[in-house]
């Protein structure tokens, strides 16, 4: 029986095609769900392994990316998305989706303080939207779906003006830091550390692009693996080949097998 996955969507969402498209490459059954229709039966949740929250500008980023969906989301399902996780569940956010983690307080956690108290995402050091492919390294990190890769360097692209991963100071940022919780960190184009702008493309503090929680079982990242799941969906696909299987493909299926053992 395949893993089934919830990909919830908004009204601004504008990445739920693709990552309902990656999940079934990757073998779930995924079922797009609006956070109206969850909030109204927050049991569905149960027969769910995977619950997704893609890209987007959920509410038009009226207020700050991901902040009013945050909101709705503490106000109307605070409870079912900790019991989720507490009995297994996976919970990814990408990009608008990781800002909506954070803001809500399930990125770091409870552990680190109420939403926005340990960490927030915030205006690029560019003062601009950024649109461009990054190399990251993915990090030997709590969420164990990312084992097999750690260490690995994978390009996924960027699309965000509010994605510069900020810490409330040193110690909460060297805590973040020594519990394992960064999941993806930019590099350069080699895999090279402490990239600068624009292989970092927002200024992110430690150059961090995603984290976990102490669970390792909630995650988020502001780059979009779903954005590459077909060999040539890369810009230099033509140059380098088809030669193996496209980054999101296999943090995809990462994250499908995880919910099998799970």
């Amino acid at each position: 029986m395949p893993v089934r996955a919830c990909v919830l969507r908004g009204p601004g969402t504008n990445c739920d095609g693709e990552t309902v498209f990656a999940l079934e490459r990757a073998g779930a059954a995924c079922e797009l769900v609006h956070l109206s229709r969850l909030s109204e039966s927050p049991a569905m949740l149960g027969s769910f392994g995977i619950l997704v929250l893609p890209g987007g500008f959920t509410y038009g980023d009226d207020v700050a990316a991901g902040k009013v969906f945050a909101v709705k989301l503490i106000a109307r399902l605070h409870e079912p998305l900790r019991a989720f996780v507490g009995r297994g569940g996976l919970v990814v956010g990408i990009c608008n989706g990781f800002q909506i983690l954070v803001k809500s307080g399930f990125l770091p956690g409870p552990e680190y303080g109420g939403p926005g108290e340990a960490a927030t995402l915030t205006f690029n050091g560019s003062g601009r939207f950024e649109d461009r492919w990054v190399c990251l390294r993915v990090e030997d990190c709590r969420a164990a779906f990312l084992k097999p890769l750690a260490g690995r360097i994978v390009a996924f692209p960027v699309a965000h003006g509010e994605g510069r991963f900020v810490a409330r100071d040193r110690a909460a940022l060297d805590r973040i830091e020594s519990d394992r919780l960064v999941t993806f960190r930019y590099v350069g184009p080699g895999g090279e550390p402490d990239p600068e702008y624009p292989f970092d493309p927002n200024g992110s503090m430690n150059h961090i692009a995603g984290i976990c929680d102490a669970t390792g079982r909630v995650l988020g990242l502001m780059p979009h693996p779903e954005r590459h799941v077909l060999p040539w969906q890369h810009p230099r696909w033509t140059r380098e080949g088809l030669d193996r299987p496209a980054d999101g493909a296999d943090f995809f299926a990462a994250l499908v097998r995880e919910a099998k053992v799970s």
